[in-house]
């Protein structure tokens, strides 16, 4: 029977030798204070690790986008200016001690892009202005009233005008310019109104409040716009930009891969591919930011090559024909990850009017960013893209006509009269199952160069309500000329895979 081991864990044991060769009593190391020691340095460590990331994301951010660095130092600089009227004695008495509403008001309404901050200032200084008005008078027919019916009076029109201003919080077109300024009326009126029955000098407290609010606007106007600023329209003409650059490069890339999938990348350039591929979702997942850049941008002046009233909703119809053609590429997408593999027979037959349809489709949407990005009309070039995506079309269209003759065709046996060009011989037979994905995906395709289509329209649109510049179409043609034979080779390259 072996010997039972015991293990003594956390307990150190000593044993002291005397110089007579006797040894004293085991004695166990208090071990506590090391320990406590151990854990505080772990702590320290773990705190100071975690710093250390912080600092390393923020600095990321301030570096991969400099203007929100900008936009926080435009936020110091205003409340430091408006910080003077409690630091400077004429300025404080001027406004008294309602100083700190100009100090609230930088804070709420000072946001990164010239639209949005002139959006709530207005709102700001409207809603206030009007709840003063109409609390002050409220306030002198309550007095009129006798004190026993005042009371009454303010509640009564606290309820009123309260639930009308929240109702009109709900209607859809008051809801997108003046929710803000909504808000702040049902505020400063409940505030002003009800304070006003047990404040003297009411009306002095409604002007010192608008005009702090007032000069608290005014300051942020002037910071935003003088301060490198930012401009809503801007964001939204280039977001416009990169939404068509990335749908058109998911088209082409979702069916390139399709056609040409092999089966034999590596992890990182599969992962490479797919996100290229994800640029579609960005489409679809931008509606609110152009909604709302839309929505400021009409409170933007002339700025640049923008003029006043520049058409902005306009934008928002492209964004929303470029979401229809995103969520055909999502269809396409799915049609790639499918489990059900079509047959070699079909896919080399549609193969090369695909790639076609989506490769004259992207040149299309490629045109348009370019379009769109220069401000410039509509060129010949557009034109004849178009006219080659539509050729495409009518090519793929009859690739499908022929379909069932290629099946009769290919289940007589013997029949060598359909070889690929790569000498692979052609199926016998050809299920439902492999023949629908691929037809799928030519349908796919086929609405899409239709909704490309009122893509064109809707740009051609814009630069017609935004008085577009001339195009200039002598340096563009040499370049389409080679994208054209550039990609004719990317499809023979595609189809020679098989």
């Amino acid at each position: 029977m072996a010997p039972r081991k015991e293990v003594f864990e956390g307990v150190e044991w000593r044993i002291r030798v005397a110089a007579d060769g006797s040894s004293e009593a085991l004695v166990p190391a208090t071990g506590l204070a090391r320990k406590a020691w151990l854990g505080i340095k772990g702590l320290i460590s773990g705190f100071a690790l975690k710093v250390r990331m912080f600092v390393k994301k923020a600095w990321d951010v301030g570096t991969n986008d400099p203007r929100k660095v900008i936009h926080c130092i435009k936020v110091g600089l205003a409340l430091a200016i408006v910080s003077l009227f409690y630091f400077m004695r004429p300025l404080y008495d001027g406004v008294g001690g309602n100083a700190m509403w100009a100090v609230m008001t930088v804070v709420v309404v000072f946001e990164p892009t010239v639209g949005a901050t002139l959006y709530k200032c207005f709102n700001r200084v409207l809603g206030t202005f009007l709840a003063g008005f109409l609390a002050v008078g409220v306030h002198w027919v309550g007095s009129q009233s006798g004190e026993r019916v005042e009371p009454f009076v303010v509640g009564a029109s606290v309820f009123l005008l309260a639930s009308a201003a929240t109702f009109s919080r709900l209607i859809p077109s008051v809801k997108s310019r003046f929710d803000y300024g909504a808000l702040i009326f049902i505020l400063t009126f409940s505030f002003v109104a009800v304070s006003g029955y047990r404040v003297d000098k009411l009306f002095e407290l409604t002007h010192h409040r608008i005009s702090t609010i007032i000069i608290g606007s005014s300051l942020c106007i002037l910071v935003i716009m003088l301060v490198y600023p930012i401009w809503s329209g801007q964001e939204l003409h280039s977001l416009i930009v990169r939404n068509m650059d990335k749908l058109a490069n998911s088209l082409d890339g979702c069916v390139t891969q399709y056609f040409n999938r092999s089966g034999g990348g590596t992890n990182s350039e599969e992962e490479a591919t797919d996100n290229k591929l994800q640029g579609y979702k960005c489409v679809l997942s931008s509606k609110a930011s152009e909604e709302s850049m839309a929505n400021f941008g009409r409170w933007e002046p002339s700025h640049g090559q923008f003029n006043f009233r520049h058409p902005w909703k306009q934008y928002l119809k492209i964004g929303a024909s470029m979401r229809s053609s995103a969520y055909c590429i999502e269809a396409l997408n799915s049609c790639i990850k499918s489990e059900n593999q079509a047959a070699k027979l079909i896919k080399q037959h549609l193969g090369s009017g695909c790639l076609k349809v989506s490769s004259s489709s992207s040149n299309v949407i490629r045109e348009l960013a370019e379009t769109v990005k220069m401000m410039k009309k509509k060129s010949s070039t557009t034109d004849l893209l178009a006219e080659e995506m539509k050729s495409a079309v009518q090519e793929l269209q009859n690739d499908l006509k022929t379909i069932p003759h290629l099946l009769n065709q290919s289940a007589i046996p013997g029949n060598k009269t359909l070889e690929t060009t790569c000498s692979e011989a052609t199926t016998p037979t050809v299920t439902l199952m492999e023949l629908v994905p691929v037809v799928t995906l030519a349908s796919i395709l086929i609405e899409i160069s239709g909704r490309i289509e009122a893509l064109v329209d809707a740009v051609e649109e814009l630069a017609k309500l935004a008085e577009f510049g001339i195009n200039d179409d002598k340096s563009k043609h040499s370049k389409m000329t080679d994208k054209t034979v550039s990609d004719a080779k990317h499809i023979t390259q595609g189809i020679c895979l098989y």
